[in-house]
């Protein structure tokens, strides 16, 4: 059976159920796939943009408390965070959500 999200550090149970969301079932595949892409997923599922969330996450997979993100390595996460953010909403913006979703799946909304 597989290892629950939850059964790695820092994680628990909100971060089971919005990994299970996102699609993400194990910890083996949290492992699998990085806390850069699960956090992308993350976001793409809906869950909001929260930093302290992604360097947990992060901090997590390498088996560290949380609270041992100082300095250098957290503004380097700073920097990677900021870029996952930038890059699912630019992907928001590209896709109709809602009524102009579905108007454009139906044809009346003009291309652009």
């Amino acid at each position: 059976m597989a290892e629950p999200v939850s059964s790695i550090r820092n994680l628990g149970p909100a971060m089971d159920a919005a990994c299970a969301q996102a699609g993400i079932t194990s910890a083996e595949q949290l492992r699998e796939i990085g806390a850069d892409e699960a956090y992308r997923r993350l976001l793409l599922s809906g869950m909001r943009p929260h930093f302290i969330g992604y360097y947990v996450l992060v901090m997590g997979l390498q088996g560290r408390p949380w609270n041992d993100c100082k300095g250098d390595e957290k503004k380097a996460l700073r920097v990677r965070f900021d870029a996952i953010k930038a890059e699912v909403a630019e992907r928001a913006d590209a896709v109709p959500s809602g009524i102009e979703r579905f108007l454009d799946e139906i044809g009346v909304v003009a291309k652009k």
